[in-house]
């Protein structure tokens, strides 16, 4: 039984990608917490000892395997800072914090070059702008987020990523090009729509749709480097990400569950670029959101253009 259940473990692991997603998103589902997995194989391990089974734990090297082969790169040490580096905060502040003043000194206090801001609302927007104003003099706000920045920035624009399923104003898209001493970068700062586990599944077909606006934008996009910040509502595994997983260079290192914050579960604020590596991402103390803040070390590199997946 418990050898059974190590390869059937291995199988997820390994072969999530067939799982799948015509009923209640099952695939996307299990992707979202497939690392948790590992927890599963911890579990088996413990039943194969008390029943001193040689055939449960030699099937356990599967899964262990799979895991390994999955996630043990993100434990990684990060590797050492180099000259085309930047450094960038993603927060989701929650439109229900009460310390914005608070929450914008710890963002500022990591040193960032950019920080990217989600759910910015009318009454806390000032506080933001005032509070960062010191070390961000450029900023830009589209809808409820926003963007600040140490360098210089020009043609912000509203990003159309609006769900046709949704029909109340929405903004929650910007792109705005980052005058940065290495050159001009295309930033983008985006809040997919929420999704909701139920007992139909995952509803994320919201989320889906506007990941797919998304991901035609930046591959549109003509200037190089890019890089993508925003509480996506998905992991880097959810193939509901695909679109934009598909043509962007993901984190190498760090594993950074930031969300939620009394007790993270999965990564689902995300920072991503293309033509250059997202070298080592990590998270910052609680603020008060229910998001973690996450802090990415980014290397400016044109070679690393990953290649698009089908």
């Amino acid at each position: 039984m418990v050898a059974a259940a190590a390869v059937l473990t291995a199988g997820l692991l390994v072969f999530h990608r067939a799982v799948p997603n015509s009923v209640g998103r099952a695939g996307s589902l299990l992707e979202s917490f497939l690392p948790w997995l590992g927890v599963v194989v911890v579990v088996l391990l413990a039943a194969a000892l008390l029943r001193r089974s040689a055939t449960a734990l030699s099937a356990l090297l599967l899964p262990v395997a799979a895991w390994t082969c999955l996630f043990g790169g993100l434990f990684l040490p990060e590797p050492r800072a180099g000259a085309r580096d930047l450094v960038v905060v993603q927060h989701n502040v929650s439109d229900e914090n009460t310390d914005p003043a608070g929450t914008a000194r710890a963002l500022a206090d990591a040193g960032a070059d950019l920080i990217a801001l989600e759910e910015l609302v009318p009454a806390a927007l000032p506080v933001y702008e005032r509070t960062l104003a010191r070390r961000y003099p450029y900023h830009e706000v589209r809808g409820t987020v926003g963007l600040w920045s140490r360098h210089p920035l020009s043609g912000a624009r509203l990003l159309d990523i609006k769900p046709r399923g949704i029909t109340e104003p929405w903004s929650r898209g910007l792109r705005a090009v980052v005058r940065s001493p290495h050159g001009d970068i295309a930033a983008y700062v985006a809040h997919l729509p929420s999704v909701r586990v139920g007992p139909g599944g995952l509803a994320s077909a919201n989320r889906d749709e506007s990941a797919r606006l998304l991901g035609r934008a930046l591959d549109a996009e003509e200037l190089e480097p890019v890089i993508l910040l925003g509480d996506l509502n998905g992991t880097v595994d959810d193939r509901g990400l695909a679109p934009l997983t598909s043509s962007m260079n993901v984190a190498e290192r760090g594993f950074a569950l930031s969300f939620p914050a009394a007790l993270p579960l999965a990564r689902i604020d995300q920072v991503m670029a293309r033509s250059a590596a997202v070298r080592h991402l990590r998270t910052l103390p609680e603020t008060g959101s229910d998001h973690l803040p996450v802090a990415a070390r980014i290397t400016l590199d044109r070679s690393a253009r990953p290649e698009r997946q089908a």
